[in-house]
């Protein structure tokens, strides 16, 4: 794939897609000693860089599309993407989801006027079944190995350089490598100097592995907070331009996204979902490192998040990062001993988020109760000070 290509999918996507912006933000500058841009594109329509692709792929071969539209594998944003695409474009869409994916994103693709068929416990069994739709009268969409899919992504580059002309640094997240390939092959081709760095999972380092052994390898995967890009090998396309265009990739461990994402949403306001909170969890692990004055962009991919699972990644973030403290005290189970341990943890400026009671534990005296609280603080001093003022004031802390 070349930047040609590239250029025409910008023509073809002009208007038709949102061109997101990029932010500077002071807040991750001073944090990193350099300064810090984010490539917003969970401001994108359906929430993710995806609908790039799918629609240039679709628009530019409108009149060789299969006489009944066209059919794709996807668990969330390539759904949406194609769904929404092929709606555009005045075209059918058929979108195999598996049985497990969420049921936000299935209302959302349906909504996007995708008909949605849920089949297969893995996404490769959703994949072979679209496959077979395929063989229909429908012309299938590749999620990433497809070089007008990675042309529409590529658009995303061209937009950076338009808007910063000389980055430093710019940190891509990495599944199939659809995003990567072609942001990489735009930026390599007008500004050289430029550092690519894939980010991926570390549950799931598809990328690493190809670039390590030098071929494609399927790995094994854990479930991940970055599900959006947890793809267990790279495709055959993507792979040749990430060998050549992108100067390396690193991964990042579950709980470092979790921070990252958390990050983002209270100091930037600016909600994530995992796969695109990885280029800044990069930074925060020290895998990525930035020098001084340095012009480093983070390509936030997406933002398509279950609200349940917001909630549980929040919180893993808030204890990672010493903002939330649980912990268990036995007490006399008389009147005022309630009030005189939160009485100890509001002398020390903690807020009590969750308490809970109980009195049926075995081998727990009668005249005893156990109490678990869970406190919000201010950082891992902040609980050091809360656990010290705790066992003087009495208190033995539960394991």
């Amino acid at each position: 794939m070349e930047l040609d290509r590239i250029r025409d999918a910008a023509r073809v996507l002009k208007a038709r897609i949102i061109r997101t912006p990029l932010v500077y933000s002071p807040t991750l500058s001073d944090l990193f000693g350099a300064d810090v841009y984010l490539k917003l594109e969970n401001l994108q329509k359906t929430g993710s860089f995806k609908v790039r692709g799918a629609t240039y792929k679709i628009l530019k071969n409108r009149d060789k599309l299969g006489p009944r539209g066209v059919v794709a594998a996807s668990a969330g944003n390539h759904a949406q993407g194609v769904a929404l695409a092929a709606r555009q474009a005045g075209v059918p869409a058929v979108i195999v989801m598996p049985v497990w994916a969420s049921i936000t994103k299935q209302i959302a693709t349906r909504n996007y006027g995708g008909d949605v068929i849920l089949h297969g416990t893995s996404l490769s069994e959703s994949l072979d079944k679209a496959l077979e739709l395929s063989r229909e009268g429908r012309t299938f969409i590749h999620p990433f190995d497809d070089e007008d899919i990675m042309a529409g992504q590529g658009t995303v580059g061209l937009e950076i350089l338009e808007d910063l002309p000389d980055p430093d640094l710019v940190l891509v997240p990495v599944g199939g490598g659809g995003l990567i390939g072609g942001i990489g092959t735009a930026i390599k081709a007008l500004r050289p100097r430029t550092q690519v760095v894939g980010v991926e999972a570390a549950v799931c380092p598809s990328a690493n592995e190809a670039l390590r052994t030098g071929r494609l390898v399927a790995v094994g995967s854990a479930q991940s907070i970055a599900d959006g890009i947890a793809v267990k090998r790279l495709g055959e396309k993507t792979f040749e331009v990430i060998r050549r265009r992108v100067d390396r990739v690193v991964t990042v461990d579950e709980e470092h996204i979790a921070e990252a994402l958390l990050l983002l949403l209270e100091r930037k306001k600016v909600l994530a979902e995992g796969a695109g909170a990885v280029p800044l969890g990069a930074l925060l692990t020290g895998a990525v490192r930035c020098e001084k004055g340095r012009k480093v962009v983070l390509v936030v991919s997406g933002g398509n998040v279950d609200s349940p699972l917001l909630g549980r990644v929040l919180t893993k973030g808030l204890l990672k990062s010493g903002r939330l403290m649980r912990f268990t005290v036995q007490v006399d189970d008389v009147p005022g001993s309630l009030a005189r341990l939160l009485g100890v943890v509001a002398a020390h400026g903690a807020n009590v988020l969750h308490i809970y009671h109980d009195r049926n534990v075995p081998d727990l005296p009668l005249h005893v109760t156990r109490v678990e609280l869970e406190v919000e603080t201010r950082g891992f001093d902040h609980m050091e000070a809360l656990t010290e003022a705790l066992k003087t004031a009495g208190y033995q802390l539960v394991p």
